[in-house]
């Protein structure tokens, strides 16, 4: 979820709502946009280019094939349709079976119209609230990638926040495992966020400053202690640079500096990188 740069009139957070969470979709300079009866801006998609992420901070969501092998990858949990976006580039860009967690009908029918969802039979889509799903006992270690990005209408912080729901999120996730959250950096849910995540997680994140439209992208990692050699963490983010449509390598530089710190702690070598 992206906020617009045009003014909105302020409306009160509140639960899912029947008619505001309505899709509605704009174009301009050849990418389409989903709304939800306001400026805010829920999703993108270059027409001429479906699978090509439009938006910053879906890119920088992608930044976990920085520390996984996308071979390594069976399952992929999307928390949050949008325009279809993560899902499209996962389909494009992994083997993974991917399963969307949208809780209104109405956005799905909407972007299978719009938005050129995928129709392989490793892609599915559940129509279920995603912290009731993060909860059922079945969906235990059963994703290596987390993509959180959870807004409804109003677009003013993530509906889900709780220690509850991260920590479930963690339960979700196989072992060696990351989740990904789009937060937003000025909004007064972000420091519970990162707080309830970091207890989730045990302090092993990185996180990423905040975009020109106010996106924070964290990753929290799950399972043994992550160690890399800087040469081969660089040499992986040059292959991603050239084949993944992502700038692989600036998103490395900088999170470089948050590796680095934990390394030190740990006494590693002066070349390796840990979280």
């Amino acid at each position: 979820m992206l906020r617009s740069s045009n003014e909105y009139k302020q409306v009160s957070k509140r639960a899912h709502h029947p008619e505001l969470d309505m899709p509605t979709l704009s174009e301009m300079d050849g990418v389409r946009y989903l709304h939800f009866g306001s400026p805010w801006i829920q999703g993108a998609m270059q027409i001429s280019h479906p699978s090509r992420l439009v938006f910053l901070y879906t890119r920088q969501m992608m930044a976990w094939l920085l520390f996984l092998s996308s071979k390594s990858v069976n399952k992929i949990g999307v928390l949050g349709l949008g325009a279809g976006s993560l899902a499209r580039y996962c389909m494009k860009y992994t083997k993974a079976e991917v399963e969307v967690l949208e809780w209104n009908p109405s956005v799905t029918a909407f972007c299978q119209q719009y938005f050129r969802l995928p129709k392989q039979e490793r892609f599915k889509i559940t129509h279920e609230d995603a912290q009731q799903w993060v909860k059922h006992p079945e969906q235990k270690n059963s994703c290596e990638v987390l993509l959180v990005d959870l807004y409804d209408y109003t677009a003013q912080g993530p509906v889900a926040s709780s220690l509850e729901f991260y920590k479930n999120c963690y339960k979700t996730l196989n072992d060696n495992s990351i989740l990904v959250v789009n937060l937003f950096g000025h909004h007064p849910s972000f420091a519970r966020n990162i707080e309830n995540i970091n207890k989730a997680f045990a302090d092993r994140t990185l996180l990423f400053d905040e975009t020109e439209d106010g996106n924070r992208i964290v990753l929290a990692f799950k399972g043994a202690p992550l160690i890399v050699k800087e040469e081969d963490y660089y040499a992986r983010a040059r292959v991603l640079e050239r084949f993944a449509e992502i700038e692989a390598l600036l998103m490395a530089k900088e999170l470089e500096p948050q590796l680095r710190t934990k390394a030190n702690a740990q006494g590693l070598a002066e070349h390796e990188f840990t979280v």
